[in-house]
């Protein structure tokens, strides 16, 4: 069975962001919401992973006093 292809993140995001509004409209059957958190939290978790993927690969350019421009690892802070 082929793997479904994974959706770019913006598209995951916007779809996710159409099913919490679909849910929060209240007139969604109770096997319809039930199909849509589903499909929620696979969106959300394939979001984080890309975020996290992002976070990895992302370095600063910073300039040195002696004109050198050196690359340092771009550490953000954990709530």
């Amino acid at each position: 069975m082929p793997r479904k292809k994974e959706l770019p993140f913006e598209e995951s995001l916007a779809r996710l962001e159409e099913i919490v509004e679909t849910m929060e409209n209240g007139e969604t059957s109770l096997k319809d919401l039930m199909a849509a958190y589903s499909e929620g939290v696979t969106l959300s978790q394939h979001c984080l992973k890309a975020l996290e993927r992002a976070e990895k690969t992302m370095d600063i350019m910073v300039q040195e006093n002696e004109g050198k421009i050196i690359e340092k690892e771009l550490v953000l802070e954990e709530n």
